[in-house]
């Protein structure tokens, strides 16, 4: 079976130029944080693949601290802050926060305190872009970097994070990203890694293949080929309420990722919508990917005012650069099969 993998939010294929670069750096014996000639070599491929990382984020100047992913870097931010986020945050930015920011049908987030707000600047779920306020506290910027276009240093927020393995990089490697002189309460303690702020020898396979992607990742965002997978999710869009009419794009009249379809079938609950794409050749899923492989009535949309019914109705279709027309009709073609026969069932 010729599978078609339209789950980019969850994780990206490892792009070829982050391979090769992990495949160099594997051949760089030294610790970073020895002084002989091979740490040296192994601390320069660190501080360079740093500084590459930066400028792909436009946060030149930033301190940027590496991490296992996203979701230790959200962890090092927010644990014990008292900071408020929306229920429409991804679940690792939620454990630590005080979940009583607003958030309206169409997916915005209403802050009254940005400097103890964490706002999400792109939903994994629905794909909805957020205007940040600026003095923000915190903001996940994973779904956002390398989709469309920002820089850090603009953005007017105090910390951000990312990771590797949403742009083509590896898992396992993440960063989290301060304004200059902004301080954090320091949880990993032992060998002073990371200007004090993260301990423990740093990952440097996955440092050089996260600089790769991110570096090829700007390129392409600057090349236009988002504004192509634009175009065709609108084209699958428009396939897709034209077959099934009832159907809800959630945020569709706000600002999106250029990839994400959110689609919510009332009544077709979205765990058999998976399945049945699965066994047809296709990844979609049910919501966000980091639920320990649990299918489960989306937080996301209920708090934007969907009931239980029509919260454990909804796909997520994250359709990636590369992805021709044809897949996207074959993909719309097993859709209305599986459709029809579940409106035959239904009435």
């Amino acid at each position: 079976m010729n599978r078609v993998y339209l789950d980019w939010n969850a994780t990206t294929p490892l792009r070829p130029e982050a391979r090769a670069a992990m495949i160099e750096a594997m051949d760089v014996i030294g610790n970073p944080s020895s002084v002989h000639a091979e740490g040296r070599a192994a601390k320069m491929l660190m501080e360079r693949s740093r500084e590459r990382i930066a400028a792909s984020l436009g946060a030149e100047g930033a301190d940027v601290i590496f991490t296992s992913g996203a979701t230790e870097a959200a962890a090092m931010m927010l644990a014990g802050q008292g900071i408020q986020c929306a229920p429409v945050e991804h679940e690792a930015v939620k454990a630590w926060c005080d979940l009583s920011l607003p958030v309206d049908g169409g997916g915005i987030i209403s802050v009254s305190d940005p400097t103890r707000a964490a706002v999400q600047l792109a939903n994994s779920e629905t794909g909805v872009i957020q205007t940040l306020p600026e003095g923000l506290a915190v903001s996940d910027l994973t779904q956002a970097f390398g989709k469309i276009p920002f820089a850090f240093n603009w953005l007017g927020v105090m910390a951000g994070f990312v990771s590797a393995h949403k742009l083509g990089g590896p898992k396992g490697i993440g960063a989290l990203i301060l304004k200059k002189g902004t301080d954090i309460e320091v949880r990993l303690r032992g060998g002073g890694q990371e200007q004090g702020r993260r301990a423990g020898t740093e990952n440097l396979i996955g440092i050089a293949g996260f600089a790769a992607a991110a570096e090829v990742a700007q390129r392409d965002l600057e090349a236009g080929l988002w504004d192509e997978v634009a175009a065709r999710r609108d084209k699958l869009e428009a396939r897709l309420t034209g077959i099934a009419p009832d159907a809800i794009i959630v945020g569709k009249d706000n600002k999106r990722l250029p990839n994400t379809i959110c689609l919510l079938t009332s009544g077709w609950k979205g765990e058999t919508q998976v399945m049945q794409m699965d066994l047809a050749g296709f990844a979609v899923s049910a919501g966000s990917a980091c639920s320990s492989g649990k299918i489960r009535a989306s937080g996301t949309l209920q708090a934007m005012g969907f009931d239980d019914a029509q919260a454990q109705s909804a796909i997520r279709i994250s359709i990636s650069p590369g992805l021709d027309d044809d897949q996207i009709n074959r993909f719309a073609d097993a859709w209305e099969s599986a459709y029809s026969r579940w409106r035959e069932r239904n009435g």
